[in-house]
C-alpha cells in the first residue's frame, strides 16, 4: 500500500480526526473510506448486499409493468421535490 504525505487545513484535519475516532477508525482509514466514496468506488460487501437485497426483492415482486412503476416513482419523487 502507497503512503501519501498531504497539505490540508488545520480545521478539515481536526473535523477528520473527530469523526474517525466516532466511527472507531483511523485517520488513514477514514480518509481512505471517504476517497472511495467520493470516487464511487463501493464497499464490496455493501455491494454484495445490496445486490442480494435487490434480486430478493425481484424474485419476490412477480410481474410487473416497469414502465408505470417508473411512472409512480418519478411522481413521488416530483412532489417530495416540490415540497422543499
Amino acid at each position: 500500500m502507497a503512503k501519501v504525505l498531504i497539505s490540508i487545513p488545520d480545521e478539515l484535519l481536526e473535523r477528520v480526526d473527530r469523526e474517525a475516532h466516532k466511527r472507531g477508525d483511523t485517520r488513514s482509514g477514514f480518509l481512505q473510506h471517504a476517497a472511495q466514496r467520493e470516487l464511487g468506488w463501493p464497499d464490496p460487501v455493501a455491494f454484495d448486499a445490496a445486490l442480494e437485497r435487490g434480486r430478493a426483492a425481484l424474485a419476490e415482486s412477480g410481474p410487473f409493468e416497469s414502465a408505470e412503476l417508473i411512472r409512480t416513482e418519478r411522481d413521488t419523487r416530483d412532489v417530495r421535490d416540490r415540497r422543499r
